[in-house]
């Protein structure tokens, strides 16, 4: 009875952690949706105090007294061997970075954001161009601090992939990046005409909401617990399982843009809302890696919304609200959502190429984070990697270097996220094909359902007790791979493309 009198107790103390890490986020999610932007000062200085006070939560000698108490009991269960772990690693990062250094960067980044915002809504590099320099500086100089082992970058990479490291990712995306290239020349060989013009039509926002809405609600988002607002860039966030809110961003004139992004911010959403109360106090309460709720939000926006027998269900419901679709039949529209054509935008770029932006940014934050480039190379590198990975340039900044916000706030690392949870999410589908024969039969008859229930089962119960490394062979009975999507891009783009 002592010690879960005592882990109780911790529990309690991470609480705390808790309670002000969603004040945070709070704030956070407020700058980028509703804030004005003379907010900016105010509010950059509230957000650097509040997470000072985390600071001092997660390195204070009570924390460090919790943490090793608890790594001289032999007998601790799952939950709390994974809590106990995750908060030394938290404590070991976060006590080695000095106090003023890490208040510091908290302000750099929380301006960062709104200068970003500014350069890409004026196409001008330059405006961003210093707040860069100094997020980037910081990450270089705390990476001394916390130390690494081989490439610099697999310090960055272990904070959002615990277990993956360059070696292992040049590894992979090379056999990745050698299908893609491989499927794209058969498809660029391909007599198959594709036309996406009629989703170039003029769609009213708020009827594209509405429906955007129905359909999220369908696959499983559960709007009394979560909420859609728009952004700049679409993200998700969450203040706990009973608050999780997603953001989209609306063009009247591109249908498919908020339609998949929503999808795509639904999965993370429906991921978050379905960790377990229990898991609250742990900091374990989320999910297991950046690349495993990739793999959940891409399951939801390509494997399931990009499918035909979601389609077979959905259509008809096109039909009736968009008028603009009349005409075309369901085989086109089909057709039309699933185009490959090489672009220059990562957030719109087709399932087949899209691992090839990630990639790309992979490459740059490598070169970056070693000092073999400065951020004052990085639009002139970037438009060249474009031009020779997907055979598209930039025109400006905007659709180039500043398309993403992630850079803003140090997130180095957390790019090769979204292709692992391609990897990830197709392993995931070969496993639940076995489980249930009769899936896409089920999809097409509505039953959505039946994902959502395998999906909390096998992986959103976890939350973050196991490491992705643990979940993928305990799920799967295998380790990572990457035979599983490349065999799922080459069976569905042959049958479009009839190659």
């Amino acid at each position: 009875m002592e010690l879960v009198e005592k882990f109780q107790e911790f529990k309690d103390y991470l609480r705390k952690i808790d309670y002000l890490s969603n004040a945070l986020a709070l704030a956070e999610w407020d700058m980028r949706v509703y804030m004005p932007k003379r907010g900016i000062e105010a509010r950059s200085d509230m957000v650097t105090y509040i997470s000072g006070e985390v600071y001092k939560l997660q390195t204070s000698d009570r924390m460090r007294e919790y943490i090793e108490y608890f790594e001289g009991v032999s007998d601790l269960d799952d939950v709390m061997k994974a809590a106990v772990k995750n908060c030394r690693k938290i404590y070991d990062q976060t006590k080695k970075i000095p106090e003023d250094r890490y208040r510091e960067f908290i302000k750099v980044a929380s301006r960062s954001g709104t200068a970003w915002e500014e350069a890409k809504e004026k196409a001008d590099f330059s405006i961003f161009q210093p707040y860069l320099e100094k997020v980037t500086e910081f990450k270089r100089e705390f990476i001394g601090y916390w130390g690494y082992e081989g490439d610099r970058y697999n310090t960055l990479l272990d904070f959002f992939e615990p277990g993956i490291t360059v070696e292992k990712l040049d590894e992979v995306f090379g056999q990745l990046k050698k299908a893609i290239v491989e499927i794209l020349g058969k498809i660029q060989n391909s007599r198959v005409e594709v036309s996406t013009a009629v989703f170039s039509k003029y769609f009213p926002k708020q009827q594209q909401a509405e429906f955007n809405t129905m359909l999220l609600k369908k696959v499983g988002y559960d709007f009394e617990t979560g909420r859609m607002d728009e952004s700049v860039h679409p993200f998700t966030t969450d203040f706990g399982n009973k608050d999780v809110r997603i953001t989209t961003h609306y063009y009247e004139n591109e249908f498919r843009s908020a339609l998949f992004s929503c999808l795509h911010e639904g999965g993370h959403g429906i991921y978050e809302q379905d960790i377990p109360d229990d898991l609250e106090g742990t900091l374990l309460d989320g999910g297991a890696s950046m690349g495993i709720h990739e793999s959940q939000s891409r399951f939801y926006e390509n494997i399931i919304g990009r499918s035909l027998s979601f389609w077979k269900y959905f259509y008809p419901e096109i039909k009736r609200n968009f008028k603009q679709f009349d005409g075309l039949s369901l085989e086109d529209f089909y057709k039309g959502i699933n185009r490959v054509e090489p672009s220059l935008v990562r957030i719109e770029a087709d399932e087949l190429t899209y691992s090839l932006h990630i990639i790309i940014r992979y490459e740059i934050e490598k070169e970056l984070i070693n000092g073999r480039v400065e951020v004052k190379d990085l639009p002139k590198l970037w438009n060249a990697k474009y031009k020779e990975y997907l055979g598209v340039e930039p025109s400006n900044d905007a659709e180039g270097v500043l398309q993403d916000v992630h850079w803003s706030d140090g997130s180095f690392g957390y790019f090769p996220s979204y292709a692992l949870g391609n990897l990830y999410g197709a392993q995931f589908l070969g496993r639940m094909n076995k489980d249930i024969p009769d899936l896409f039969e089920r999809v097409e008859k509505g039953d959505f359902e039946v994902i959502h229930k395998w999906l909390r089962d096998n992986i959103h119960r976890h939350g973050a007790v196991y490491e992705p490394s643990e979940l993928i062979k305990t799920v799967t009975g295998e380790e990572l791979k990457a035979d599983y999507f490349i065999k799922y891009l080459y069976d569905k783009y042959s049958k479009i493309y009839e190659f």
